[in-house]
């Protein structure tokens, strides 16, 4: 089979590869992957900021169809529609394993990261990580349940926001789109989400979700809560400005590299800072209620659909800025569908 790698070490370097098809082993599966979405983590990679063994097939936010299993896991398996945790493997015995925080263990190997990934017609799992999908849901926004379970992690354990709070999220991609709605969910008095010039089209889907939007260059006012998640010095910077003192900074944006940013302003305001850090069993079950409630909109935050072989441009498009969420089916080039599919028209608009 042919996947999407990291080739080479430095900036670029991707490239598809060859690949024989997995094996399941005891107690593992085989997705045949029917979405696979183009998170930042993989944008850090290809740009060189986050080292993987060179060859890695990478894509961690997986949704597909359970093609075979192996020993020990049962046949029931077979044809079910699944999305997946990422993490390959933990040690289960570490202070942070037993805390239930695995996301934090130093032995985490992850798919995508550490051992093939999704960016593939295939890809291999331990059967503990596969989580049922509803009937309704397409598996091109079911790629977006890790997101959101990352998402989940950060504002939702406990509650960042209160009733009544104003809450600015500061970067209008993926992560920042699903931090609304989530954001929003606790009864928040409004929600802003602010971006660049250059965001238009990811903005114009947070007005669609029944939003409000701003520039970040522009005077934000203050906000008890600001959720940063563009990844960005510039993003970081307005988000700590526009926080009201004594309110609340969450940093849910990576930014791959070290970056100056006004940290004073933690202190001269005495904000409470918190952070999230990939998922973890609750933040998935977090996620899939949610999903499972329609209580958040996943499918307008994916603006492309593509094959493979499109990974150069689509890489390049997430860079500038150009589109939110891109999912890539393997299945397009396996049938000689051709071109990417860009999804245009209306979009859906409940407020959450």
């Amino acid at each position: 089979m042919i996947g999407v790698a990291k080739a080479s070490d430095g900036p670029g370097g991707l490239a598809l590869v060859e690949r024989a098809a997995p094996d399941p082993g005891p107690g593992q599966v085989v997705l045949d992957v029917h979405g696979a979405g183009v998170c930042g983590t993989d944008l850090h990679i290809e740009a060189g900021e986050l080292p993987v063994p060179l060859g890695t097939i990478l894509g961690h936010e997986v949704a597909g169809e359970v093609a075979s299993v192996g020993a020990g896991v049962s046949e029931g398996w077979l044809g079910r529609r699944v999305v997946a945790e990422t993490y390959f493997s933990t040690c289960g015995t570490c202070d942070r394993c037993r805390e239930g925080r695995i996301n934090l263990c130093d032995a985490r190997r992850s798919i995508g990261i550490h051992v093939d990934g999704a960016f593939a017609a295939q890809v291999l799992l331990p059967v503990v990580n596969l989580h049922e999908v509803p009937d309704w849901l397409g598996a091109h926004a079911a790629t977006l349940t890790e997101p959101l379970g990352c998402v989940c992690r950060c504002l939702l354990e406990p509650s960042a926001v209160m009733p009544g709070d104003r809450v600015l999220i500061v970067g209008p991609g993926p992560i920042g789109l699903l931090a609304a709605q989530v954001a929003a969910l606790p009864g928040a008095a409004e929600v802003v989400v602010a971006g660049l010039p250059s965001d238009e089209r990811r903005l114009e889907i947070a007005r669609s979700l029944g939003f409000d939007t701003a520039l970040a260059t522009d005077g934000l006012g203050e906000f008890d809560v600001v959720v940063e998640c563009s990844g960005s010095a510039g993003g970081a910077t307005a988000a700590l400005l526009a926080a009201r003192k004594g309110g609340q900074y969450v940093q849910l944006g990576i930014f791959g590299k070290d970056v100056t940013v006004p940290l004073d302003e933690l202190v001269l305001k005495e904000l409470s800072v918190r952070t999230g850090y990939g998922t973890t069993p609750p933040a998935w079950r977090h996620a899939l209620g949610l999903i499972r409630r329609h209580a958040v909109s996943l499918e307008p935050v994916v603006t492309e659909v593509a094959p493979l072989g499109d990974f150069a441009r689509i890489f390049d498009d997430l860079r500038t800025g150009r589109a939110a969420k891109v999912v890539f089916d393997p299945r397009l080039e396996a049938t000689g569908l051709g071109a990417s599919t860009r999804l245009e028209g209306d979009v859906p608009s409940e407020a959450l």
